[in-house]
């Protein structure tokens, strides 16, 4: 019965283990979230491009197809949003997210309220763990 007991204790404790790191995973994604959205708001695209990663393999899925690599994701935005005002208010709204070891699935809404017509849609996010950094590696938004 004693050695029962052990496994269940070393079982157990694994699970939390898991069940905290999973926890505090989800809490780093939504914080780079986080600070993606202030970035946006404050009309700063570089950092809003700092929970991406920075590699030619990044891949960003729109209505226009896919864009391949950071800087041409960075150079699309700059294009698309030109000014301050052109790029509104960003608002994540999130709507699940699922964790590994080493990779995650963020599924949510976004909203970009601006003067003219508020505009919204949905977005797929694949986060990789590179370097011991939450990084998006495929982000599709439409």
């Amino acid at each position: 019965m004693t050695n029962y007991k052990h496994l269940f204790i070393i079982l157990s404790s694994m699970f939390l283990a898991f069940f905290v790191q999973a926890n505090t995973d989800k809490d780093e994604i939504i914080s780079i979230m986080t600070a993606q959205e202030t970035a946006w708001n404050k009309g700063q695209l570089e950092q809003y491009m700092a929970g991406y990663w920075q590699s030619e393999k990044l891949k960003f899925v729109g209505k226009n197809g896919i864009k391949y690599g950071w800087q041409a994701t960075l150079d699309n935005y700059k294009l698309s949003y030109p000014t301050k005002e052109a790029m509104g208010q960003l608002k994540f709204e999130i709507l699940s997210v699922e964790t590994t070891e080493k990779t995650a699935f963020v599924l949510g809404k976004w909203t970009l309220y601006k003067e003219t017509q508020d505009v919204s849609g949905f977005y797929t996010l694949l986060w990789k763990k590179i370097d011991d950094q939450w990084k998006i590696i495929i982000d599709h938004s439409s």
